[in-house]
């Protein structure tokens, strides 16, 4: 026979302090405040059209008709791939452009360095409706919105890059040891090697946090595609949806079944990303 194992003592409960309550209380609340937006456009899109000026949050008869609509009815879902590839399109863009000149603004020395990383950060200072015009007049010299390719260009192409996104990859790289890099050189390592397999696995936070920016950034860009595209075959959600407000007039389960759908890829890219961040901020907090 064999003794069996003692238990486990078990840890005594901390008893709640004041402050801990506190801070669960304002917590819960903030996420009350934040969630019910989002739950009250989902469960408005399902409700009939008889019960949505019912001051019932719970629809009575939930049904997916106003999803049907939605999908069957209109054009929805050209809009939504259409925003999915110009928002992908332009996340791995800002991802590849933005980290190459983070890294070599903060690991490479030559003439001028400090003056262009001045220059780039002054970009951030001019607002996005001056910029307009000389793109605008920009797609129209090069007559990007005659073809097929070059409309999707159009709308991508403000985006391509950005000055946050060189900010931010340079910060990060500067954090790296200039010491294991020097080690990845005396072994015979190319550049490029250097940067994609030794110096990007070490700021993947930096890339994940500047992705879900970009990515929510172009999904929700409505002002430049409104502007630079009036083929309907070519809109973005945003300005589909937007035109479709108009056209379904007070028909709000259908707007909300529209709005919910919308938010699915903006939840999953933040889904796929946040074990990332979370990596991230834990690694940091230990080197500290």
């Amino acid at each position: 026979m064999t003794l069996a194992e003692p238990a486990a003592p078990r840890r005594p409960r901390r008893p709640l302090d004041v402050k801990t309550v506190l801070a669960y209380v304002v917590l819960s609340v903030g996420i009350v405040i934040t969630l019910f937006p989002f739950m009250w456009m989902l469960l408005t899109s399902l409700k009939g059209f008889q019960e949505l000026f019912n001051l019932a949050i719970l629809p009575t008869a939930p049904t997916l008709d106003n999803y049907h609509q939605v999908l069957t009815g209109t054009k929805f879902s050209v809009w939504f791939g259409n925003s999915l590839l110009v928002a992908g399109i332009t996340t791995l863009s800002v991802l590849f452009f933005d980290s190459m000149a983070g890294y070599a603004l903060a690991k490479f020395q030559f003439p001028g360095k400090n003056l262009i990383f001045i220059l780039i950060l002054s970009t951030l200072m001019i607002p996005t409706e001056m910029l307009v015009i000389p793109w605008y007049v920009g797609v129209s010299d090069l007559r990007l919105t005659s073809s097929v390719p070059g409309a999707y260009l159009a709308i991508m192409f403000p985006g391509l890059m950005s000055a946050f996104g060189v900010f931010l990859m340079r910060q990060f790289f500067e954090g790296l040891p200039d010491d294991l890099l020097e080690a990845a050189r005396i072994d015979g390592m190319n550049e490029f090697g250097i940067f994609t397999r030794i110096a990007l696995p070490l700021v993947s936070p930096a890339l994940a946090s500047l992705a879900i920016f970009t990515f929510l950034g172009n999904w929700n860009a409505f002002l430049w595609p409104l502007i630079v595209i009036q083929q309907p075959q070519y809109r973005t959600l945003p300005v589909g949806t937007a035109l479709f407000n108009g056209e379904a007039g007070t028909q709000w389960g259908l707007i909300m079944a529209a709005s919910s759908l919308a938010v699915i890829p903006v939840l999953l890219v933040f889904a796929f990303f946040q074990r990332q961040i979370i990596d991230g901020i834990v690694l940091t907090g230990m080197k500290g």
